[in-house]
């Protein structure tokens, strides 16, 4: 079984290039592939194994667009509810002047 995070060889090889002390480069690196990086005490780069593949198989951009096409009348997805801001405030301000 993986572990929880990504190795240090791992996020080595996606951040292949970068020398091996530039903690500060490989963080920039992978937040560039949309990646949440957070850091050990050492300073090396601390990946959730989870994340990182749906991030980089593409699963994350799938559901992002599936969210998205929820959003297009056109697409035949029922459409998520919002809350009417205005409605809210005018509701909230008569029952404040009452």
């Amino acid at each position: 079984m993986n572990g929880m995070f990504l190795t240090d060889p791992e996020i080595d090889q996606i951040c292949e290039g970068l020398g091996p002390n530039s903690h500060a480069a490989k963080v920039k690196r992978l937040q560039s592939l949309g990646l949440i990086v957070n850091r050990k005490p050492n300073g090396r780069p601390l990946v959730v194994r989870a994340h990182a593949e749906a991030v980089l198989s593409g699963r994350a951009q799938a559901a992002a667009e599936e969210l998205a096409a929820a959003g297009n009348p056109e697409s035949g997805a029922p459409r998520p509810t919002t809350g009417d801001r205005a409605a809210v405030i005018a509701l909230f301000g008569r029952k404040k002047a009452a």
